[in-house]
């Protein structure tokens, strides 16, 4: 097997297209599917969606688990591009990135169970229908909820490796300023929802969007400066 010292461009390159993957998963999975059937205060609507949808409910979480499995490698993958930057930051980002991915993953956990509450088990009988409906709003309003309130792991994870960017000299600075500004987006917004809700826009999010789409054209089209980086990489060594 090729050493990562002589192959930064390959794991360049499978960051970008994991950064590809992780964005269409995340784009259908928390954003497309949810909205399709999610209907805002109605538990009725909501409850008939899911009942009639139940394919594209159900491929919502897939599209997720995708999206999961991609930012869990990428956790690797930008640990071993970025560890001759400063391999104490990169190790701590890669941490914050597993941790926030973990944390949305049990807030999935309330978006897949609210089907449960619209089956046809026996002990959910002695629940009117109207009963099974809310229930199955709650936890849909749980999912959101447990999403929104930790995004400040994502936040962090992705504003250090924006830091790292930025001091690297293998990457452009403006792909780090633009993770730093994403970073400190997630962040705002988190403090935000938890302290003012009523003022959490999802307008904070949207710095994510630019450097998610800058991020992995860069990393599929131009790649690394592979001499800089190996230059980096010994004198860290």
């Amino acid at each position: 097997m090729q050493s990562v010292k002589t192959s930064p461009q390959t794991y360049t390159r499978v960051a970008g297209v994991i950064f590809l993957i992780s964005m269409i998963g995340g784009f259908f999975g928390e954003l497309y599917i949810p909205s399709s059937i999610i209907v805002s205060g109605d538990a009725d609507a909501t409850a008939k969606n899911i009942v009639t949808s139940n394919f594209l409910f159900r491929l919502g979480f897939a599209a997720y688990l995708v999206e999961a499995v991609g930012d869990i490698a990428l956790s690797l993958v930008m640990y071993i591009l970025l560890r001759p930057v400063r391999k104490d930051l990169a190790l701590l980002a890669a941490f914050f990135g597993l941790v926030s991915t973990s944390v949305f993953a049990v807030s999935e956990l309330f978006y897949f169970g609210s089907s449960i509450f619209l089956g046809e088990a026996q002990y959910l009988k002695s629940f009117s229908p109207s009963q099974l409906n809310t229930l199955s709003m709650l936890s849909l309003r749980m999912y959101g909820l447990g999403a929104g309130i930790f995004m400040v792991f994502y936040g962090i994870a992705t504003g250090l490796r924006g830091y790292l960017i930025y001091r690297s000299g293998f990457f452009p600075r403006v792909l780090g300023v633009l993770l730093m500004l994403a970073g400190g987006g997630f962040i705002a917004r988190n403090f935000v929802l938890v302290l003012a809700p009523a003022y959490a826009s999802n307008l904070f999010l949207a710095p994510m969007l630019l450097a998610g789409v800058s991020m992995t054209a860069w990393f599929l089209v131009k790649g690394v400066d592979i001499p800089k980086w190996e230059a980096k990489a010994a004198t860290a060594a």
